[in-house]
């Protein structure tokens, strides 16, 4: 029987060395310790040179004027000339309005301003007439005491009797009489023109006012765009019977923007008037920034000028960092090249490193004024239309 050898074991190849989980863990603290203190370095750096003159907001937003468009007389629309999104010119007619009824009333008021020349010419003939009257009556009373004297030389002769000289004294009295109720006529006629033309007498005036009254209501019933820009919120339709002061649509100047950034009341300390803005519109990213000149704050917080403001005057009050409105101008030109529309999201950094300027409004600053001449030309083609009418009835 073979008896069974045992073999011995093969010998395992020897392990590599394993590393020190201590020593790996030390360098990984070294490494984030590095970097946690360039980081601190970097920020010291940034902040010394350029951090504590910086004011920061996203809650900032584009704003404009939104100009609404109202009718100055009542009546049924008949036409729209434009609608949202349309570009329109300042004067474009935007809605018309029925005319008929104020086609009528200036028919009638230059029929009465033409009655009224007429009539004032009238006056005027008057006048002379009166005024030859008077010399008549002059030319008669000289020519009755002349007669008067010739028959008193006569009656002494006796060549005429006495009776004739009563007579003659009573022709006197009469053209005395005569001229004194001429001079009267004279002066009535004389108050009525005296000191004045055709075209300045009141009489004139009067009517030619209510002929610009009437020409103004039927101007009035083509509404203009009070100012270039872009329509929206028409809410106006064809058929409809509107009122005075009623907003049909509003217009807005894209071209004439601002920014509102609210800061909170900690980084309002070292904003000033006049301070360089950088701006970011989320609508083009980083690739289009804007500067801006910080205009001016608001007088007041948010809050403080909300439909219902806060009432603090309880127990349970928790403070709230509250901010305040801060108006940014941007440049006209970068507005043009990359338009904005009114409520978008900006970014704002607020260069706040020239600190010598108001932090708000003084006495005598300058304002940001807005206004259009699209209605100061109503009057111009009603005055030409009355000085027509005047010379045509003179």
């Amino acid at each position: 029987m073979n008896a069974v050898v045992a073999k011995a074991p093969a010998s395992e190849s020897p392990s590599p060395i394993a590393p020190n989980p201590i020593r790996g863990s030390r360098w990984q603290q070294a490494a984030g310790a590095a970097v946690l203190a360039l980081g601190v370095i970097g920020a010291a750096i940034y902040w010394a040179t350029a951090g504590q003159y910086r004011e920061s907001t996203e809650d900032a937003y584009v704003d404009g004027n939104v100009v609404s468009v109202t009718s100055q007389v009542n009546g049924v629309v008949t036409a729209i000339g434009a609608d949202n999104t349309d570009f329109v010119h300042a004067g474009t007619i935007l809605v018309k309005l029925d005319d008929v009824d104020a086609e009528l009333a200036l028919s009638r008021a230059e029929a009465q301003l033409a009655r009224t020349v007429r009539q004032v010419r009238a006056q005027y003939a008057t006048a002379g007439q009166t005024r030859a009257n008077l010399e008549l009556r002059e030319v008669e009373l000289a020519k009755a005491k002349a007669d008067l004297i010739r028959r008193q030389e006569l009656v002494a002769s006796g060549a005429i009797s006495g009776e004739e000289v009563k007579h003659a004294e009573e022709a006197v009295r009469a053209a005395t009489a005569g001229l004194g109720v001429a001079s009267q006529q004279l002066a009535g006629s004389q108050a009525l023109i005296d000191r004045t033309s055709i075209a300045s007498h009141p009489d004139v005036l009067a009517a030619a006012s209510q002929v610009r009254d009437a020409y103004v209501a039927a101007y009035r019933t083509a509404v203009p765009a009070p100012v270039t820009g872009v329509v929206t919120k028409r809410s106006v339709q064809v058929g409809q019977k509107i009122n005075p002061g009623m907003s049909l649509m509003s217009v807005v100047p894209l071209d004439h923007l601002w920014v509102n950034a609210n800061f909170k009341e900690s980084q309002l300390r070292h904003i000033r008037i006049g301070q360089p803005v950088t701006l970011v519109a989320d609508v083009y990213g980083g690739d289009v920034v804007y500067q801006g000149t910080v205009m001016g704050q608001d007088a007041g917080t948010g809050s403080a000028f909300s439909l219902l403001p806060a009432q603090n005057a309880t127990g349970n009050w928790i403070k709230i960092v509250q901010r305040v409105p801060i108006r940014i101008a941007l440049d006209p030109r970068q507005v043009a090249q990359h338009p904005l529309q009114l409520g978008l999201s900006m970014k704002v950094n607020v260069d706040t490193g020239k600190r010598d300027g108001s932090r708000l409004v003084t006495p005598g600053s300058p304002g940001h004024g807005y206004q259009t001449d699209v209605f100061a030309r109503e009057l111009v083609s009603a005055d030409a239309l009355v000085d027509k009418i005047i010379a045509a009835n003179q």
